[in-house]
């Protein structure tokens, strides 16, 4: 594929559900207006909601996890085959002010808060077993393994060692899910970048402002922000996120995401068996 012309450098995130293309939109504002001429990669079941939006690229994109969130790494395949950058930004986040044009990121990952992956999981039972088959099935050593907080990191290219990253988070991400372990991608990042050899760097100096609601309520708790400068965002937020709906609408919606996740676990076991050898587990 075509690099970029522009700038080697872009937005990247999943918006599934009208909830989350909702919340794209506005982010995709923000970025227009806080960095323009900045691509904004969305893969999104619903492409035509960004027809509007000229520096948005949206790609059309099915939910492959039984959950979405190891769907992101669809995101950042899309978004390196094209730029050397991508700063994955949570769909339901918001960019506050200027971001600015040049920021050297280091070739790998580069995430906004993370921690060993021991410590991350050291009150998650159950979790931390499938951890620990994983990281012995591909020989790593946990302790030098980390965990990635996902809501905000970037992916530079780093001679290809970004693209055996994503191989593995791949397989990675059906092993967590045939194990029921859907939450906590940030656990796959840290292993596939790892096995890669791919470098990850924590860095806590935020290089835009931005809004996130659990980020903005631990400043809350902390006495660290006003509780009432970023209300505007909260409601707005929650608005988009929990729409009015009636009662059947309610018992429908019920339905019909339970239905599509034993729909998406059994596609997940047929798909992992035939392609057995890909997975290698």
């Amino acid at each position: 594929m075509v690099k970029s012309e522009v700038k080697d450098i872009c937005f990247g995130t999943l918006a599934l559900g009208q909830k989350y293309r909702s919340l794209a939109l506005d982010l995709a504002a923000d970025i227009q207006q806080y960095s323009p001429g900045t691509t904004f990669v969305v893969l999104t079941d619903k492409p035509s909601d960004f027809a509007h939006c000229s520096h948005v690229l949206a790609i059309k994109h099915q939910q492959q996890g039984v959950y979405p969130y190891h769907d992101k790494r669809f995101v950042i395949a899309e978004a390196i085959a094209r730029f050397e950058t991508c700063i994955f930004i949570d769909a339901d986040m918001r960019i506050l002010g200027q971001v600015p044009d040049e920021i050297n990121w280091c070739s790998g990952i580069t995430a906004r808060s993370g921690s060993g992956i021991i410590k991350h999981n050291q009150e998650k039972k159950r979790d931390f077993e499938v951890i620990a088959k994983v990281a012995e099935k591909l020989e790593l050593n946990l302790e030098n393994v980390k965990f990635v907080h996902e809501f905000l990191f970037t992916v530079k290219s780093s001679a290809g060692r970004e693209i055996e990253f994503l191989k593995h988070w791949d397989a990675i991400a059906a092993f967590f899910e045939l194990n029921g372990v859907y939450l906590g991608e940030g656990n796959a990042i840290g292993l596939a970048a790892a096995k890669a050899e791919l470098s990850v760097q924590f860095d806590s100096e935020d290089r835009f402002p931005f809004f996130k609601d659990r980020i903005e309520k631990i400043r809350i708790s902390k006495g660290q922000a006003d509780p009432t400068e970023k209300l505007a965002y909260f409601d707005r937020q929650k608005a988009l996120e929990h729409p009015k709906l009636s009662k059947s609408e309610k018992r429908v919606l019920f339905v019909r995401r339970n239905l599509e996740k034993v729909y998406r676990l059994l596609r997940l076991r047929l798909t992992t068996l035939e392609n057995f050898k890909f997975y290698y587990w």
